[in-house]
């Protein structure tokens, strides 16, 4: 079975897409339509912007999602997924390219989530870090010791990599904490705040709204969500599921493991980069990935 993936924020590159709106007069045509909805011409920022503008969560979510949903339209019968799934923003992606949501209203809820998540970050400093070399209950156990503040696991990427999200004290008590029990790495990451941790309980109740006030549609395949690692064809469950998603970790390890459960052999990734091809080789050494 063939199941295609689309990955979250962190993938996006300067000259993103720039190809494919170069080559494909499709391509150039949904473009040109995000420019319009977005109200500002997004494609200059991700052809020829700097590294900082598009590490501004506001762009930077909205071209990613770009990113990746045209690369699935212009593909048009190639693309023929019996499941799909993405990573954290991914999902928006997801939805869209399985068509449980039309282009226009998944990039408006990704712009609404995107400028919610940025508030959610300047209302307390707020940080996240990789873990390297240590299994998921040891990383759980360091995070539920430390009291007082907020730090917890955010993203369960493979097996010896997890993400955890917190407070910037939290963050930092925790780094030594999983040194000491033999983490081989414990790095801050280069993002705006606390990504799917309770920090974002601002930015998922604003987001609510708007998800609660979208159409969604029976999915043509089975949506594998992030905070279960499930697949779910009914729109009001996938409406419950993204809610909770700002605030809950991306199981991605689960994900691809019940996804090969279920018989899933070929993998492709969509959008810029290969971050989740690297991943879902460490989770299953057999499939194929492209």
């Amino acid at each position: 079975m063939k199941a295609f993936v689309f990955p979250g924020q962190g993938a996006q590159f300067v000259g993103m897409g720039k190809d494919l709106y170069e080559q494909s007069p499709l391509a150039e045509e949904y473009f040109e339509k995000a420019n319009d909805i977005l109200g500002f011409r997004i494609t200059d920022l991700m052809f020829e912007g700097s590294p900082e503008d598009l590490r501004q969560t506001k762009v930077t979510q909205p071209a990613v999602f770009l990113h990746s949903v045209i690369s699935a339209i212009v593909l048009e019968d190639k693309f023929n997924p019996e499941m799909v799934a993405g990573h954290s923003l991914g999902e928006f992606s997801a939805l869209v390219a399985s068509k449980a949501l039309t282009f226009e209203d998944g990039l408006l809820l990704v712009s609404k989530r995107a400028q919610a998540m940025q508030k959610a970050c300047e209302l307390e400093p707020s940080t996240m870090a990789a873990v390297i070399g240590l299994d998921d209950e040891s990383v759980e156990e360091v995070c539920e010791s430390i009291t007082g503040t907020i730090v917890v696991p955010a993203n369960y990427n493979c097996p010896g990599q997890v993400v955890i999200s917190g407070t910037v004290e939290g963050i930092d008590r925790a780094c030594e904490l999983l040194k000491e029990k033999g983490a081989k790495r414990a790095l801050k990451l280069s993002v705006g705040g606390a990504f799917h941790s309770p920090l974002m309980q601002p930015a998922s109740e604003e987001l609510q709204a708007a998800i609660n006030a979208t159409k969604f549609k029976q999915p043509i395949c089975p949506v594998y969500q992030n905070v279960n690692a499930y697949p779910q064809t009914d729109p009001q469950a996938i409406k419950e599921n993204l809610i909770a998603q700002l605030t809950e970790p991306v199981r991605w390890t689960q994900t691809i493991k019940n996804m090969v459960t279920d018989g899933a052999t070929e993998f492709v990734e969509l959008g810029p980069g290969d971050v989740l091809k690297g991943l879902i080789k460490k989770v299953s050494a057999d499939v194929e990935v492209e």
